[in-house]
Formats: C-alpha cells, sequence, structure tokens
C-alpha cells in the first residue's frame, strides 16, 4: 500500500480566549494542541486522520462541525452521549502572549478507549503524532501505547510534543517522569526551552541540551518563540533565528510550527543533510511566526 497521511490522537478542546487584556469577554473557537496539528496538517494539502471521543451535545457538534469544515477525517473516532468537551480559558497580557488561566473537565473519566482504537489509520498513513495533554490520565495513556503499538507494527514515523500543562497533572514529578518516558518512544520530539528545561532539572540551555543528548532522540526541535528555533540530530546541531512579526496571539503557534514540520517529513521523507534539516526548521519556523499575527490557535 502507498501510504500517505498523518494520524494523530488526543483531545478535542474548546478554547475560551480572552478578546482583550481585561480578560472579560471571551471567544468560542476550536483547540486543543493535537487538534491544531491535525488542522494545521490538513491545510498543508496531506490526509489528516484525527482519533478522539468527541460527544452528543451542542459543544461537540461545534468541534465537529469545526473539523469537517477543515476536511479532517474523523471516521475513526468514537462517540459517547455522556462525553462533554473539554473548556480552556486562555487569558492575554497586554503584548498578546497567552496564560492557560484554567482548564474544565466535565467528564474527567470519558476518553478513547485502547478497545475503541482502530487500526486501519495507522495502515493508511505515513507519521503518527501524539502530545502529552491526555497522558496524565490511566486510560488514555492505555490508548496511547496501544496507538503507539500500531504505529510500531505499521513501520511509521512517530512524533511526539512535550506540550506541558502542568495544571493537568498531579505532580511535577509525576509529568515529568510520564513525558521522558514517551521522549523515549519518538523518533521526532518537540519541546520549548522551558520545557526542555523542566524535563532535564537544568537552568540553561546548554545544559538542557548536554543532558538530552544522552537520550539520543533521532530529531529534537527547541522553539524559543520569538528567538526561532534549534534542531539536533546526532552530532548536528542548528538554529534557525525567530522572524520579526506584529503579534496578536501567540496561541497554537508552536502548533503551526509542528504541523508545518511534520509536513516536510511526509512529504520530504528525513532529512539526510544539515541543509535539508535547516529548511525544515525554517518552513516551521515560519509557520508558527504567522499563525501570532492572527487571533485564535488555527
Amino acid at each position: 500500500m502507498n501510504k500517505k497521511g498523518i494520524t494523530s490522537i488526543g483531545e478535542a478542546i474548546v478554547d475560551f480566549i480572552a478578546t482583550d487584556p481585561s480578560n472579560t469577554t471571551f471567544q468560542r473557537l476550536l483547540g486543543g494542541a493535537t487538534v491544531n496539528v491535525a488542522v494545521g496538517i490538513r491545510r498543508h494539502s496531506i490526509p489528516s486522520f484525527y482519533l478522539c471521543k468527541l460527544g452528543k451535545d451542542e459543544t461537540s457538534q461545534f468541534v465537529e462541525e469545526k473539523l469537517m469544515k477543515e476536511d479532517v477525517d474523523l471516521s475513526f473516532s468514537s462517540y459517547h452521549v455522556k462525553k462533554k468537551m473539554c473548556s480552556v480559558y486562555i487569558h492575554l497580557n497586554p503584548i498578546g502572549e497567552r496564560h492557560f488561566h484554567s482548564y474544565i473537565n466535565e467528564t474527567p473519566d470519558e476518553w478513547l478507549t485502547s478497545e475503541e482504537l482502530d487500526k486501519k489509520p495507522f495502515m493508511r498513513s505515513k507519521i503518527f503524532y501524539f502530545g502529552s495533554g491526555t497522558l496524565f490520565h490511566p486510560i488514555a495513556r492505555k490508548t496511547t501505547e496501544q496507538a503507539l503499538q500500531y504505529a510500531k507494527e505499521e513501520k511509521m514515523e512517530i512524533a511526539f510534543d512535550t506540550n506541558i500543562r502542568l495544571k493537568r497533572w498531579e505532580s511535577e514529578n509525576q509529568c515529568r517522569e510520564t513525558i521522558l518516558y514517551y521522549v523515549n518512544k519518538a523518533d521526532i520530539v518537540k519541546m520549548t526551552e522551558d520545557e526542555l528545561l523542566f524535563l532535564t532539572e537544568t537552568e540553561t540551555l546548554e545544559k538542557g541540551l548536554a543532558h538530552v543528548a544522552k537520550m539520543e532522540i533521532p530529531f529534537l526541535f527547541i522553539t524559543k518563540g520569538k528567538d526561532g528555533a534549534y534542531a539536533i540530530h546526532k552530532h548536528i546541531m542548528v538554529h534557525v533565528p525567530g522572524i520579526s512579526v506584529e503579534t496578536v496571539d501567540t496561541t497554537g503557534a508552536g502548533d503551526a510550527f509542528m504541523a508545518a514540520l511534520l509536513s516536510c517529513f511526509h512529504d520530504r521523507g528525513i532529512p539526510k543533510t544539515e541543509t535539508q534539516l535547516t529548511d525544515y526548521t525554517k518552513f516551521a519556523n515560519k509557520a508558527g511566526a504567522l499563525s501570532a499575527t492572527k487571533f485564535g490557535s488555527l
């Protein structure tokens, strides 16, 4: 079979984003890191399969309609009448930077289960992508383990975004240990500089990189916001400077980076030279910068 497409697993979230720095009025938008990446992948003209659990209420219909409008394939997601979509309230500071204020989940034990997970999208696609957003819950972790097994059986590239949201975890230690466990299972890993320092318990980028080098991650990308990004492969490290833009809202900028990066891996294969690695990172960096010039994660 000529495989094409990227399969993502995660949690669809409704973002309530403050419309100004007073943080008193909010706009409802589709969000969630894995959703952002799934939509971004499709906008790069790549088949995008999204695996999650949806409900039957009005909010779930809002999520489903938005994803279908973006032509994201939900054929292999599951539905449960009791499922309520998770909500995140995002506050903005005076320069448009985001702050995750609160996370609300009315059905905390309703997740896509390993028994509901269909192998077909793994058989059809080239890359499997997931993030840490659901890994705090044992049901989601079990489903992720099954997804990883399917991905390995189908010889897919595995991509992981550490995307840490500490409010969801019982403790910093649980968060750190769980995420590091999954970092070791991925071929492509993206994290912010702050996440690198948190995971390695170091205080500088240099010390963090020295620590993570021992993990021998095949392709590691460290984003630094307006200061650009680093790409590390074996003994090669490249830095792509940031792009100056008029920032409106940084929500989802890292997800735009990831979607663009995965589109390069999908369409052009594993980067084999320093030049190619730099090109991939430049393309992703540009996508992340451009996404910050408009309101909302998409």
